[in-house]
C-alpha cells in the first residue's frame, strides 16, 4: 500500500501535556467516534467522493491516522459512475454510524442513501474486507447505532422528529421503531443523532444545524426522553468559523469524557475540535469551556501517542493508494495504476472536470497547505488534460495542454458549478507557457482558514527546484451548499480520444 513516509509526530498535539484544537485540520464532517479497548476510531461523510465513509484511528484522541473505509463502492445507482451524462454530486454518504459488537467481532457500518434505503456495511476486521450485508428500506437519516450491555442494537435517527429502531440479533433487520421525541418549535430543526448508554441511562445527542447540541436523556431506549442543551452557540476555536456543533462523546480507560464536534470552517470544510465534559448532578453531561467558548486548548486525554504524520510525500509505492486518497465519483478502475507511481490513463472525452473520471482527490490540510505534484507528460495524447486543481463547486487548475503534440502549462479558473450540480462554466484559460514533454511539477499553494477572500495561487517547475508563478490567484469559495470543502485533485481528461496517460511520480503536501 502506498503511504506517506514522512514518521513524524501529528503536528497539532505538538506537547505532552496539552493540545490545540482543530484535533486535526481537515474536512471530515458529521462525525461519529468511539473507542474499542485502547483505541479511538472516526468515521466521517465522504458524499459522491469513492471510496466513502473513511476510517480513522487513534491512540491518544488527538493524532490520528487514516486506515481504510467502511464502503468501497458506491454501487448504489449508475450516477455514482459519472456515466451517461449522470453526477451524484452532494449525494451519496452523509452523517452515518460505525461501532464493534465484541458479541461476533463484527464492525457495523450503517447509512442512509438520498433519504431512501439504509445500508448496512460489515466487515471482520476495521481494516476490510468491508460488504455489504444488508439493505433496509426505512431511512435511518442521520444516524446513530447503540449496543447496548446486553447486545441488543439500537438505531437513533431522524430530523425533528426523532425514532429509536430495535434491530434484530444479527444486527441486519428492523425489529420496530418508535417516535422518541419531536422537537418544540422553541428549539427547531434537530438532526444529527448519536445514540449512548452511561450509568443505566440512555443519551442521544442532536444537533440544531448549525449552531448547538442538545442531549436527549430517557431511563428506556424509547423514552421518554427530556432535553438540556449541551453547547449553545459557543464561540468557536479556529477564529472565523462556526459554532461548534454535532459529532459525538467517547470515554477513555481511565473513565474522563470527551465531546468532539465540528467547526464549520469554509472554504475548507467542517473540520474537528474536541473539549472535555464532566457529568452533572442531573445526569447530563456538562462541557468544560474556556472564557464562555470552546477551548483553543486543553490538557491532553491521554499520554500522547504520534502516528506517523498525515503531512509530507507519496510516492505511490506498492500496488494501493493510501486511504487518505478518494475519487470523485467511482473510478473506472480499468484506467489506473499503482506500482511505485501512478498512472493515470484518460477514461473521458469531455471538455468540464466535473464530467471527468479519476479525478483522485486529497483533503486539504490547514490552515495554509502547499500541494505539489510531480508528473511525466510523455504518453499524454493530442487534446489532453492533466494536473492539479483546487475541485469544489467553483474550481481552478494548474495543469499541462497538449494540442496538437504542443505542450503547454496553463491555469485555468472559472471552472463552476449551480447548486443542481450542473456545470455553468469549464473554466477559462487565465495564462500559459511553452513547456517541454516529460517531467514536470505542479503546485499550488492555498489559504484555507475560515473566511471569505481566501485564496490559492498556482506555480510550475521543470527542473524541480525552480517555481514560476502562473495566472492570477484564485479566490475560494464559501458557500456551504457543496457541503464538503475543498480538495486537493489530481485529474487527466481526453478532449479528443481517449488513449493517453500521465505517469505521476509523487503528491507531496505541506503546511505553514
Amino acid at each position: 500500500m502506498a503511504y506517506f513516509n514522512t514518521a513524524a509526530s501529528n503536528e497539532l498535539a505538538s506537547r505532552a501535556d496539552s493540545f490545540t484544537n482543530p484535533v486535526l485540520w481537515e474536512d471530515l464532517a458529521d462525525l461519529d467516534v468511539f473507542r474499542v479497548d485502547d483505541a479511538w476510531y472516526y468515521s466521517a461523510s465522504t458524499m459522491h467522493y469513492s471510496p466513502g465513509a473513511p476510517i480513522l484511528r487513534s491512540y491518544d484522541l488527538i493524532n490520528w491516522e487514516y486506515i481504510g473505509h467502511s464502503v468501497p463502492v458506491l454501487d448504489w445507482s449508475s450516477k455514482y459512475n459519472l456515466t451517461g451524462g449522470e453526477r451524484a454530486y452532494v449525494k451519496g454518504i452523509w452523517a452515518s454510524t460505525m461501532r464493534y459488537r465484541a458479541s461476533n467481532k463484527k464492525w457495523y457500518w450503517l447509512g442512509c442513501i438520498e433519504f431512501g434505503k439504509t445500508y448496512i456495511y460489515t466487515a471482520p476486521s476495521v481494516t476490510g474486507p468491508w460488504s455489504l450485508a444488508s439493505t433496509l428500506n426505512t431511512c435511518f437519516y442521520d444516524a446513530g447505532l447503540l449496543i447496548d450491555d446486553d447486545d441488543t442494537m439500537y438505531v437513533a435517527y431522524g430530523n425533528t422528529q426523532l425514532s429509536v429502531a430495535q434491530l434484530s440479533p444479527d444486527g441486519l433487520s428492523i425489529v420496530k421503531t418508535q417516535q422518541v421525541y419531536s422537537s418544540p418549535s422553541s428549539i427547531g430543526t434537530l438532526e444529527g443523532s448519536r445514540m449512548y448508554k452511561y450509568n443505566g441511562q440512555y443519551y442521544i445527542l442532536t444537533t440544531k444545524p448549525a449552531t448547538s447540541e442538545y442531549v436527549l436523556k430517557a431511563s428506556s431506549p424509547f423514552g421518554t426522553y427530556t432535553i438540556k442543551v449541551l453547547a449553545n452557540s459557543l464561540s468557536p476555536p479556529v477564529s472565523g468559523g462556526g459554532n461548534p456543533h454535532q459529532g459525538g462523546i467517547a470515554n477513555t480507560p481511565n473513565g474522563d469524557w470527551y465531546y468532539m464536534a465540528f467547526e464549520d470552517a469554509y472554504p475548507g470544510g467542517r473540520i474537528p475540535v474536541l473539549a472535555p465534559i464532566t457529568w452533572g448532578s442531573d445526569g447530563l453531561p456538562v462541557l468544560t469551556t474556556s472564557g464562555g467558548g470552546w477551548g483553543v486548548t486543553y490538557p491532553m486525554p491521554m499520554p500522547a501517542h504520534p502516528l506517523p504524520s498525515l503531512l509530507g510525500t507519496d510516492s505511490f509505492s506498492g500496488s494501493a493508494l493510501s486511504p487518505q486518497w478518494e475519487w470523485n465519483h467511482n473510478p473506472d478502475t480499468t484506467k489506473f495504476t499503482v506500482s511505485n507511481g501512478l498512472t493515470l490513463k484518460t477514461a473521458t472525452v469531455t471538455n468540464d472536470l466535473y464530467s471527468a473520471r479519476n479525478t483522485l482527490t486529497h483533503r486539504i490540510h490547514g490552515p495554509i497547505s502547499t500541494a505539489t505534484i510531480v508528473i511525466d507528460t510523455t504518453n499524454m495524447a493530442d487534446g489532453d488534460r492533466a494536473g492539479l486543481s483546487l475541485f469544489r463547486d467553483q474550481s481552478a487548475w494548474i495543469g499541462v495542454l497538449n494540442d496538437g503534440s504542443v505542450f503547454k502549462v496553463g491555469m485555468v479558473n472559472n471552472i463552476t458549478m449551480n447548486l443542481s450540480w450542473e456545470t455553468t462554466n469549464t473554466g477559462t484559460t487565465v495564462a500559459t507557457a511553452g513547456v517541454p514533454k516529460g517531467a514536470i511539477s505542479l503546485r499550488c499553494t492555498v489559504n484555507i482558514n475560515p473566511g471569505s477572500g481566501r485564496t490559492g495561487t498556482f506555480s510550475y517547475s521543470t527542473d524541480g527546484a525552480n517555481f514560476k508563478t502562473l495566472g492570477t490567484a484564485f479566490t475560494l469559495t464559501t458557500d456551504w451548499h457543496y457541503f464538503l470543502g475543498y480538495r486537493w485533485g489530481i485529474f487527466n481528461y481526453a478532449t479528443k480520444a481517449l488513449g493517453g496517460s500521465v505517469a505521476v511520480s509523487s503528491f507531496t503536501q505541506n503546511v505553514s
